[in-house]
């Protein structure tokens, strides 16, 4: 199994019971995540060396999340052990049509505080075959901009593949300033992941008229938008997620993907889910589905189908990492969702 590298912030999530609002809880769900720690905790589950990079304080709350990737063989030794605080999130999950809410207080927390000097980018990546970030780490702070751009030369300097899932958050910075640090950043991007919104917020660019709260989607628009980027950043592969949102309880999940040298263009087959039981981390467990499917050596489309039926596996599993098995992805991606007791 290859040596895959992650980088970014794992924060305490603090969940309403249920489908409770902040207002009526009494008490909340623990748990840990965060995009990149997500994508380890998948990969280390298919058998993956996995080594996740980030900075997390001295103190007992720290040493949870260390625990927590340790759980699930996530490599944790060039975490560097700093910073005051450790981030938190709050979250309400939705249901119906009423959306899900996040709040975030990450602010001054160890990631964002980290400079490059608190890591040895060159043992981190040495061996390494892969190395995935995300662009809610360069939002967390400047700093944190400076830290992912070393890693990322770093692990260029190491001929490692480098993947982005773009993951635009507007609570964290906006667009023209994601824009402007981002764009820098792709020059190190060998596959760039993203959906609609991310492409547009992100990148500048607009698939067509693709609407995500109308459940249409037009994929002559994807075809544009993914020709775009490969000429402008020159990637190997370009792909996004297609999440037709017909309420918070109820989502068609598909994805497509474009080879950047042939420009083939393929969509998934798409899986209805209903009911959702957490769709945080969805978006991380497609892109460490991809990761794995091109690391095995499937081609791109099963490589996409892989990471489609893996996403849609991690909405039913509460909490933000997606626990399936490799045979659990295979009967899914092979036709399986009957979801009847295995005996």
């Amino acid at each position: 199994m290859a040596k895959v590298v992650t980088m970014g912030e794992i924060m305490l999530r603090l969940s309403t019971p249920g489908n409770e609002k902040f207002i009526q809880a009494d008490e909340f769900d623990v748990n840990y995540g965060g995009g990149e720690a997500n994508v380890a905790v998948s990969l280390a589950n298919y058998g993956h060396d996995v080594e996740f990079v980030t900075a997390i304080p001295a103190n007992p709350i720290g040493d949870c999340a260390v625990a927590a990737l340790r759980k699930y063989n996530v490599g944790t030794k060039h975490i560097s052990r700093s910073g005051d605080r450790l981030g938190i999130y709050f979250l309400e999950t939705g249901s119906a049509m009423r959306a899900s809410n996040v709040v975030y207080d990450r602010a001054n927390s160890a990631i964002a505080c980290a400079t490059a000097d608190k890591f040895d980018f060159d043992a981190i990546f040495e061996g390494a075959e892969w190395f995935h970030f995300t662009g809610i780490t360069p939002a967390v702070s400047d700093l944190a901009a400076q830290v992912t751009e070393a890693a990322c030369k770093a692990a260029k300097a190491h001929g490692v593949t480098v993947s982005v899932d773009l993951n635009f958050r507007k609570k964290l910075w906006s667009s023209e300033k994601a824009q402007k640090v981002m764009t820098n950043l792709m020059q190190y991007v060998d596959v760039c992941i993203g959906n609609e919104e991310d492409a547009e917020k992100v990148l500048g660019f607009k698939p067509g008229k693709t609407d995500v709260t109308s459940g249409e989607l037009e994929l002559a628009g994807y075809v544009d938008i993914f020709n775009q980027m490969v000429d402008k950043f020159g990637f190997k592969y370009v792909i996004s997620s297609l999440r037709e949102s017909y309420s918070a309880s109820n989502n068609g999940w598909s994805a497509c993907i474009m080879d950047g040298k042939t420009r083939e263009f393929y969509h998934s087959k798409k899986y209805s889910i209903s009911p959702i039981v957490d769709r945080v981390g969805g978006g991380d467990s497609f892109a460490a589905g991809l990761v794995c499917g091109l690391l095995d050596g499937k081609d791109m489309k099963g490589a996409l189908e892989y990471a489609v039926a893996a996403s849609a596996l991690k909405h039913t599993i509460p909490g933000d990492f997606n626990l399936v098995t490799r045979a659990d992805v295979e009967n899914l991606a092979g036709g399986d969702g009957s979801g009847r007791v295995q005996r």
